[in-house]
Parts: structure tokens; sequence; C-alpha cells
């Protein structure tokens, strides 16, 4: 275009512009924005309960790839509304339309900007809304991202209330329609457990599951969810209360033996996984309540520091839950993923101080206990900093650490970090074909040998002890745990490269482990990714043609005639063949690893990579279904 002028500025009308741009508004088009669609519709009748409107939320994930979200609250409004439509149709069509901009409507809402019917509309194939209000069944219909189909019908009596909401999105937006039915599960047990009395019924037709979730004391119960296969100091402590400006702050804590710390946070039962204002005010008030209730009882003398807020949070396990009214609430972005809210932070400090206080001193002999792991804490970090320093200054460490870098680590030649890559190779065999195959201006290869250390119950000096995670730590120069430093990544991706068995794949969950606790942000900013080697060839004269599941060996065996060789591991492959499958970035295939939802993986990794051999069990076979030809689908 060589001309730029009033004609190029183009209006998007309605909802053209979610269609066009829905990254925008759902924050991604592969699973995790196909996903949001059901958050959307669920927040609404979620709205309902949190502000006392009916006890039962209905989600069904059906056969034709529909979800069907169904409350009993007032059902949404089918009255004219002053545009000349129905007020209805006016919530499935029209942006920032909802009740959350009418002051009474909502005390609390996580809903807050007014799109999410709309959103799901526009992404949607077709959207079917049935009203059950004034004792008459109401319906509306959708298709094509938005087009009323029909006007609004009054379907005759009925004897109920409540919002139904049936949508299936559009194969021409997303780059899959197909939910996964653990991701909503995960996520609905979650809201019972934040909305505490509410009934949540799920029916999965796909894989005929039910599911029936409803706590009293949810925040109680979410904590020992989350701790299953941790030894705990004592039982989940729980305390709520409301501001004078209407802000309510539950949290629920358990200190476990563990060496990370886990909060997760909500603003009206929204997940806000960046943290924010309510996150920052419960540390410094926690924080505070330690440190002075240590000085009042002699742990912390008068020429001591006062406890560092990461010693005092290590093997803290923290569930913080606020209900913060419409007119104060601030998310940044319609994902909410952080709450903005600076009163937020003055009143979670002013109350997490005030009861944390009294824990302290109505619970003494566990207050010592806790003291005591604070001191450990301390300890620890101190020698660990020393050994770090003394490493740093020392030549002779500074050359034994080179020495094994130089060793193990074939370094990239490029020094621009944002385009190198580190390759995790599971042993020698295959590090030596990726060696010679690579591309050494960006791609450094790190040999692994056998199998990383279980980080799950590792203290930072059992990690550092750890050869090859010591490696990895200084190959990365990100530094670990409290250390750890994102600007310092000298890799901007972390690629994972291991035979395609099951010692591949537990190496895979072993490097996953270690990131996910000691170097979380290196998985959030998405530097982390596995590569996918082939499992199959067929070699057709000259021609090598490759499948990666069973299913594309099937499809080629339909195209192809020849030799089918199977691949046991890398080291199977040549430097050419490792090349072009499995690391030239014009042909290879990439798993990005996300934390898309921390509270499932926190309990995940601590079910499977703890101790109890009994809940790893359970897990597996109530998860995993095993064929006669060991192949695996995780449900």
């Amino acid at each position: 275009m060589t001309n730029y002028d009033a004609s190029s500025i183009k209006i998007l009308e309605g909802l053209e512009a979610v269609r066009v741009r829905p990254g925008m508004y759902i924050g991604s088009v592969d699973a995790r924005g196909l996903h949001h669609l059901v958050w959307e519709i669920l927040d609404n009748a979620i709205d309902e309960a949190l502000n006392g409107f009916g006890k039962l939320i209905k989600l069904s994930i059906n056969t034709d790839g529909s979800i069907t979200v169904e409350d009993e609250g007032r059902g949404m409004p089918v009255d004219l509304h002053e545009s000349g439509r129905s007020a209805l149709e006016v919530i499935f069509t029209v942006l920032h339309a909802g009740g959350k901009f009418q002051e009474g409507a909502y005390k609390t809402s996580g809903g807050l900007h007014g799109v999410g019917a709309s959103v799901v509309n526009a992404l949607s194939e077709w959207v079917e809304v049935d009203v059950f209000k004034n004792k008459h069944h109401y319906q509306l219909r959708f298709s094509d991202g938005g087009t009323k189909t029909s006007s609004l019908k009054d379907l005759g009596p009925c004897n109920k209330s409540g919002s139904k909401v049936r949508f299936k999105p559009d194969p021409q937006i997303f780059s899959t329609t197909t939910f996964n039915a653990s991701t909503i599960v995960e996520h609905v047990q979650e809201q019972a457990f934040l909305l505490e009395g509410v009934r949540f019924l799920i029916h999965d037709a796909i894989n005929q599951r039910e599911y029936d979730f409803c706590y009293e004391d949810g925040l109680k119960a979410f904590v020992n969810y989350l701790n299953t296969d941790k030894k705990v100091l004592h039982d989940p402590y729980t305390f709520s209360s409301k501001s004078d400006n209407g802000i309510e702050v539950n949290v629920a804590f358990q200190y476990t033996d563990s060496y990370t710390e886990s909060i997760f946070s909500f603003v009206n039962l929204v997940r806000t996984k960046d943290g924010g204002s309510h996150e920052s005010g419960f540390k410094s008030g926690f924080t505070k309540a330690i440190n002075e209730f240590a000085r009042a009882n002699g742990f912390l003398k008068e020429k001591d520091k006062n406890f560092e807020g990461n010693d005092i949070r290590e093997g803290l396990l923290v569930i913080i839950s606020l209900a913060v009214p419409e007119n104060l609430i601030q998310f940044e972005g319609q994902t909410k993923g952080k709450l903005g809210t600076p009163e937020a932070e003055t009143v979670t400090r002013s109350i997490v101080f005030e009861n944390v206080t009294y824990f302290l001193n109505e619970n003494r002999s566990l207050a010592q206990e806790i003291i005591t792991k604070i001191q450990k804490a301390t300890l620890a970090r101190e020698a660990a900093r020393k050994a770090r320093e003394e490493a740093r200054n020392s030549k002779k460490n500074a050359k034994a650490i080179e020495k094994i870098l130089s060793g193990k680590l074939a370094v990239a030649q490029s020094k621009d970090h944002r385009k190198t890559e580190l390759f995790l190779v599971e042993g020698d065999s295959a590090g030596g074909s990726a060696k010679q195959c690579r591309d050494s201006k960006y791609q450094a290869i790190l040999p692994l040998r056998g199998k990383v250390l279980n980080t799950e119950r590792a203290s930072l000096s059992d990690i550092y002890k750890n050869e090859e995670l010591n490696t990895i730590i200084h190959a990365l120069g990100t530094g670990m745990g409290q250390d750890f430093t994102l600007d310092d990544l000298k890799y901007d991706k972390v690629i994972i490269m291991t035979d395609a068995d099951t010692d591949g794949a537990h190496i895979q969950v072993l490097l996953l482990t270690f990131f996910y606790r000691f170097m979380p942000e290196l998985i959030k900013t998405g530097h982390v990714y596995i590569a996918m080697p082939p499992l199959y060839m067929i070699a057709q004269g000259k021609e090598k043609h490759y499948a990666y599941d069973d299913e594309q060996l099937t499809l080629l065996k339909g195209q192809f005639k020849g030799e089918v060789k199977r691949f046991k591991g890398l080291g199977e492959m040549n430097a050419s063949e490792l090349w072009q499958t499995t690391m030239d970035p014009n042909t290879r295939t990439l798993i990005a690893v996300s934390l898309d939802d921390a509270t499932a993986c926190e309990r995940k990794v601590s079910v499977l990579m703890g101790s109890n051999a009994d809940l790893r069990r359970a897990w597996i076979e109530d998860n995993i279904d095993f064929t006669l030809e060991e192949s695996y689908e995780v449900k």
C-alpha cells in the first residue's frame, strides 16, 4: 500500500474486532484461549452465586464439541433495552455491555469488563442461550460469530430461574477446538474450593464421567488438597475479615517441610496468576507479624537483623481469596492476571498482620517450631551465599567450573541471547550427534549423564552438590531460587531433548520439576521447550519420511512403501537425521512449556514427584489408560 490516507482507516463494527484480533480479548487462539471461553461463561454463572443467587452450577462437556453452563441465578434480562433490542441480545452482541457496569447489580464480580458473553459469541460457530425468568422460558440463538438467527422466543411457562448458555467454538478461529476435560475439572474444583457451599456438577459426555464438588470449609480443604503428599507442621489456619471499604480478605496457610513457597491468590474467584497488590499486602503483613513476634519473644536480639521474607515463607503454602467491590476493583488486562487495586494492599496487610499475630500468640509451641524453621532457612541461605561468593572469587573453583563446562558444553558463538538456544540432551551419544549437526552460531549443546536429582524434596545444598544440575545452573547463568535473575539468562530457548521412551520422559519430568521449583520464571516467561524427535522412519529409495506417532505412521504407510524403522533413542539417528527432524528451526516441532494452572501443577508435581508411592499409583491409575502396545493417553 503506497497511499496512506483516510481510505486506509478501517472501522471494525460490532464483534468484528474480536474476530480480527481475538488475542486482545482471550490471550491466544490455542488451547489456552479455547478454555478461556469456558471461564468467561462460567464466571457469569459464578457471579450470580457469588452475590447470593443460586447454589448450583452445572457444566457439560458435550460430544459435539460444545460446552453448556447452567446456573440457578436470577436469569439474564430479556426485556426491551433502550437501544431497541432485547437486553439479552445486547449482552451477547455488544462489547462492554452488562450488569457489571450498573451500580448495585453486583456487589462483587470477576467479570469486570462486560465483554465475556459477547466475546464468546464472536468466537463461536454458534451460541444458544436459554433464560428462565418471570416463570417463562426464553431462547435466543446466534451463529457464525454472533449473527442472530432468530428473534427472542418465549417457549412458554416454567417453574425455575437461571440462565443456560451452550456454545461451540469456531474452528476458523482456534488452532484446536478440542476441550481438555482434566483442565476444566481442575478449574471447576478450584472454584468450588473458593465458593463455599455452592455445588458444581460436571457431566463429561465424551469420557462418560460425572463430578460433584461442594465444600463447606473450602479454603482449608483447598490447602489439604494441595499439600496431600507433604509433611505438614500444623493444620491449615484460616481467617476472614472485611474492611470498612467493603474488601473482604480470606486466607488459609500451612507450613510444610518443603524448601519452596507456594502462594495462590484469587480476586472474586478469578485466579491472579501474576499476583498484584493483595499478594504484596500479604507478604508484608506476614513478614511484619513474624518479625515482631520473634523480637518480642527473644528469638531476635536487638542487634539481629529481621528475618527476610523469603526465609519466612520457605515451606509455606498460602491461599489468598479477596472479594473486592465493583467500584474498587482494578485488573490489569481482560484476562485479569494481576490485581492493581491499591486499597487491596493496605487492607490485606493490616488483616494479615492482625490475624497472624493472633495465631502466633495462641499457638506458642508451634510458633517456636516455625521460628526454628525460619532460622534454619536463614542459616542455609547465608551458607549458600558464602559458598557462591567463594566460588566466584576463587580462581580454583572458577577453573573447576570452567573445566566442567568446557568438557561438556558446546557453546553457541553468537552473543545475542535473544537468538541462542541451549539443548539439554540425554546421553553422550546423542550429545555427540547433536554437536555434529547443530547450528554452532546459535545452538549450544549440553549432554546430561543419566537422570538428574529429583528436586521435589531437595534442599539448595543438595542441588549445589549435584554435578548435572550445577552444570545446568552455570550454563544458564541465571542462578536459582532467591538468586534467580532472568536478565542473566544466556539463552532464549532452553530445549529438553530426550529419547522418546519412559526413561526420556522421566528425565523430562525431573528437569521440569527442577525448573518449576527453583527457576519458575523460566517457565512463566516462555523460555522452556521440549524437543519432539520422531518415533518412526519410512525409507523409500533415497527418500526418508518421519512419523511422530502411530497415527502419522499409519498415514505414511498408506502413501509410501518401504522399510519402517523404529527409533529407540536419539543415538540411533545419525547427525543429519537428528538435525532435519528435531533441531532444524525450519522443520522441527517444539512443545512450549507453560504454566496455565498453578494450583493443578502444584498438586501434580507434589503427587507425582513426592515420596508417597500410593498416591502416585492412584493418580496414574485414575488418569492414564494403558493399552497392550504400552502407548498412553492422558485424560
